[in-house]
């Protein structure tokens, strides 16, 4: 074959050894990629990834090959969410008294809950979580999820704290005072 094409057989040779040794470098520059990916939470795009290799590694690369190589190992970068605001403070009923006054230590389990509601974005629409916290042990006692934020989602997040915990009487229950947990 060298004969044919008018090619050494050393420079064959030199070729496919050279062409081993970029499949190499490839492969490790696909793990480097792939770790600072990982490390950046799947936020980092091709910048900071670029970035990350020549501070941390010497290595100079183009973003375009980055880009080449995380399109090819399927590394998408998860979008910035948009902030959506979820309290509704702007409302006519009535308000629960602060008791708790940023005193968010407790001393004994089950005599102070928190509760909040947080959104989850999913491939159906926006799911709504409500949690209700113990602040003794900060571990969530009760929580509910439904695809709307109206009364019956934090209700029933404190009905199943109630339901598992039983606290006793005096407990108090601290919220951001939005529309959903009012009296």
């Amino acid at each position: 074959m060298s004969k044919v094409l008018k090619v050494d057989r050393s420079s064959y040779y030199h070729w496919v050894k050279m062409g081993c040794v970029v499949e190499k470098i490839d492969k490790s520059l696909d793990g480097l990629i792939t770790e600072i990916f990982e490390e950046g939470r799947r936020k980092y795009g091709t910048r900071p990834i670029q970035s990350k290799l020549c501070n941390r590694y010497g290595i100079i690369i183009s973003r375009q090959k980055i880009g080449k190589v995380m399109k090819r190992l399927d590394l998408v970068v998860k979008g910035k969410r948009k902030f959506k605001r979820t309290t509704d403070s702007n409302h006519n009923l009535p308000i629960a008294p602060n008791l708790l006054n940023r005193d968010f230590n407790a001393t004994v389990p089950d005599s102070k809950y928190v509760g909040d509601i947080t959104y989850i974005h999913t491939k159906q629409g926006w799911l709504y979580l409500a949690t209700v916290m113990d602040l003794y042990s900060r571990k969530i006692v009760g929580w509910s999820m439904d695809d709307n934020m109206k009364t019956p989602l934090v209700s029933n997040a404190l009905l199943m704290a109630l339901q598992h915990r039983k606290p006793q009487k005096g407990l108090i229950m601290h919220t951001d005072r939005g529309s959903q947990y009012v009296l």
